[in-house]
């Protein structure tokens, strides 16, 4: 079964920094391209940052800059290093996986599995 386990979220201060990781099984980490998701209050679901297989990136206007995107392949392990944090950026962060197959769909990038979300507060 597929599994992605994300961690690192909690509260942080505007202007600062949180790391947020995944840890991903069940599945060929390397051969999928990967993604952050988020969800904030009263809102629907926001694609945050996207990694290809071969490393390429792609971020959603209002993070790019401030946030970065990584795996580590060897480690089956997806990464969100955020910057410069603003209060907007309070969400619940999801790790997502890409697929052909999948039903979430956001701006035409179709995700078919999501973790259980780690809560990101941006506060003061």
């Amino acid at each position: 079964d597929v599994q992605l386990q994300a961690s690192g979220g909690g509260l942080g201060q505007p202007g600062g920094s949180l790391k947020l990781s995944c840890v991903a099984s069940g599945f060929t980490f390397k051969t999928f391209a990967m993604g952050w998701i988020r969800q904030a209050p009263g809102k629907g679901l926001e694609g945050v940052a996207d990694i290809m297989n071969d490393g390429r990136t792609d971020y959603v206007d209002s993070v790019r800059g401030r946030f970065t995107i990584s795996r580590d392949n060897a480690k089956n392990t997806l990464y969100l290093q955020m910057d410069n944090l603003r209060p907007e950026d309070t969400a619940v962060y999801y790790c997502a996986k890409r697929g052909m197959r999948g039903k979430t769909v956001i701006n035409g990038r179709k995700y078919d599995y999501r973790g259980q979300g780690t809560q990101v507060t941006v506060s003061s």
